[in-house]
């Protein structure tokens, strides 16, 4: 069975399943979550023309002065009345200008001596100086979260400046997540010095903590066939991510195990290093994600299939993850036929790859703060040299 290429793998996973269902909300319930339709202004912002500093707030054609101050203006309680020639008011940021007035005089220019107002500056301010026009930011009936975008901190900002009071969005997504292996023991555990604390889990489910998920811990399941199978059957999840037992061992019985729960696989071993081994497959309405069990490959396949899957299942538009362009501070060799997702360090600007890049090298990952990305049969690249990243820290 030829490996499947990365972008291929990514997207026949896509191709497996829709979306989850929807659900409406309030839209202070919904940070996280990714529109399902888009989300429209139902206010104008700002609402009128306002002051964007603490000064006056005059008509340009009476300038050079100077002024009567005729009142006040502040935010949430504007002046009432009109200026008009040779007036002014006191105004302060976020206020509504006055009728009448056009112009803001910043008060580190004015001078004032009871109610008369001069300039001080150095020039006159230009017409319509520090107003911020009504409708500067956004009108009634704009979009301002497009269907598929997550409702970020900031979009949560501008969405409820706009009025909207409640959001379309994508249920949250269940996932289950096992780790397979007779050697493994709970975190926390020593029992004796050949035992390997299972990290798979907690590290799956910290990875997923910023995503809208409802995890469903199967816990370390037996190198047993019959065990597995009657774990996967009992799954109730949209995605059930395993990890170990993924390769052709006698002891790697995830997929046999599929099988037997009434599952199908869709696609085995990917082009891909470290994580050639994961395999994809459908268990009823569940995706099936069969990580490696090596923690390093589990980082990288969870980074690459494992967390773009649920963004594709919480309707993200574009859930891949988030590439960028660094500078080499190194010479890399040429790469194989797999993209090979080094493990590296930016400092000073440049990114480093690890000097050792074998995939039990845990602490080498732990370390790291991106991958460098290298194209099947890439050439060697030189210390200078531009290439793609993926930020992990």
């Amino acid at each position: 069975m030829s490996l499947v290429p990365v972008a291929e793998a990514q997207a026949r996973l896509f191709a497996l399943v829709s979306p989850v269902a929807t659900e409406t909300l309030p839209i202070t319930a919904v940070a996280g979550r990714w529109a399902a339709t888009d989300l429209h202004a139902r206010r104008t912002q700002p609402a009128a023309d306002l002051s964007a500093m603490d000064g006056y707030a005059i008509r340009y054609a009476d300038l050079p002065g100077p002024w009567q101050v005729i009142g006040e203006s502040a935010a949430g309680a504007p002046f009432a009345g009109r200026v008009e020639t040779g007036e002014a008011t006191r105004i302060f940021t976020g206020a509504v200008m006055p009728a009448g007035a056009d112009t803001v005089l910043v008060q580190e220019e004015a001078g004032r001596d009871g109610a008369t107002l001069t300039l001080m500056g150095e020039g006159p301010p230009r017409l319509t100086a520090n107003v911020r026009r009504r409708g500067l930011d956004f009108s009634a009936g704009d979009t301002l979260v497009a269907a598929g975008q997550r409702l970020t901190p900031a979009r949560l900002a501008v969405a409820i400046t706009g009025g909207v009071a409640e959001a379309t969005v994508r249920r949250r997504v269940r996932v289950a997540i096992a780790a397979t292996g007779n050697e493994l023991v709970p975190a926390g555990t020593l029992a004796d010095p050949l035992s390997l604390p299972e990290s798979n889990s907690p590290m799956l489910a910290a990875m997923l903590a910023d995503l809208p998920v409802d995890l469903v811990p199967l816990g370390i399941l037996p190198d047993d066939l019959d065990a597995l199978a009657t774990a996967f059957a009992a799954v109730d999840a949209d995605l059930l991510v395993t990890t170990g037992g993924a390769s052709v061992g006698d002891h790697d019985l995830v997929r046999p195990a599929l099988e037997a729960a009434g599952g199908s696989l869709d696609f085995w071993r990917i082009a891909l290093r470290p994580g050639k081994p994961m395999m994809a497959g459908r268990l009823g309405d569940a995706v099936v994600l069969g990580l490696p069990g090596n923690p390093v490959s589990a980082f990288v396949t969870a980074l690459l299939f494992v967390r773009p899957l649920v963004a594709h299942l919480a309707g993200a538009a574009d859930p891949l993850p988030l590439s960028t362009v660094a500078i080499l501070g190194e010479a890399l060799p040429a790469n194989g036929p797999r993209t090979d997702y080094l493990r590296a360090e930016v400092r000073d600007g440049r990114a480093y790859a690890s000097t050792i890049q074998d995939s039990s090298m845990l602490l080498t990952l732990a370390r790291s703060t991106c991958l460098i990305v290298r194209p099947p049969h890439a050439s060697a690249a030189a210390e200078g040299d531009s290439a793609e990243i993926l930020v992990i820290a």
